[in-house]
């Protein structure tokens, strides 16, 4: 059962590509802006550490200004390959020394898939946040789900993983985060 438990102490955030050329053909995307920056709201309250990325950014253009504006300290990985997984990411995440990935981005059937499944493959546990990622296509992105709880990924949604981590009412955390959840 552990696997399905965030700690706040063992978690990083993780957002996949989402980028203005790409995202302009999302249908879902003010879903995955309002998600991702409802995490990213977490995360900061927690110093839980973020990982962006970014895929061949020359032609897909940089971090939506929906994200990029939320955004304060962070890693960054420019990418050409679709897996977010290369050796860079993975000398982050050993400086990082979390276990725990919490995944959001775009598409899910491609970058965010390929992703999943390295970071499974090299031993991380992986929750990926449902109503945080997207695909042009509703069958693709069904799909990836699919395959990514196949392979052992919890397949979760932002509200679970934000009171997962915020543990209690009352606390300060708690009303931070809270008049953001709509």
């Amino acid at each position: 059962m552990e696997k399905f438990r965030l700690r706040r102490d063992d978690s990083v955030l993780m957002i996949i590509d989402l980028q203005e050329r790409l995202m302009q053909a999302m249908k879902d995307r003010e879903r995955v802006y309002k998600n991702t920056n409802l995490l990213l709201a977490t995360a900061r309250e927690f110093d839980i550490p973020v990982v962006l990325s970014e895929q061949y950014p020359k032609g897909l253009g940089p971090t939506v200004n929906e994200i990029k504006d939320n955004l304060t300290s962070y890693h960054y990985l420019d990418k050409t390959c679709f897996s977010l997984c290369n050796q860079e990411a993975y000398t982050i995440l050993d400086k990082i020394g979390k276990h725990t990935i919490i995944v959001t981005g775009s598409e899910t059937h491609v970058c965010v898939f390929q992703t999943v499944r390295d970071l499974l493959e090299s031993g991380f546990n992986v929750h990926l946040v449902r109503d945080a990622v997207c695909s042009r296509f509703d069958e693709n992105y069904r799909n990836a789900l699919a395959l990514m709880r196949d392979m052992g990924a919890i397949i979760t949604n932002t509200e679970t993983v934000v009171f997962d981590l915020l543990q209690e009412a009352g606390t300060s955390a708690f009303k931070h985060i809270s008049p953001l959840i709509k």
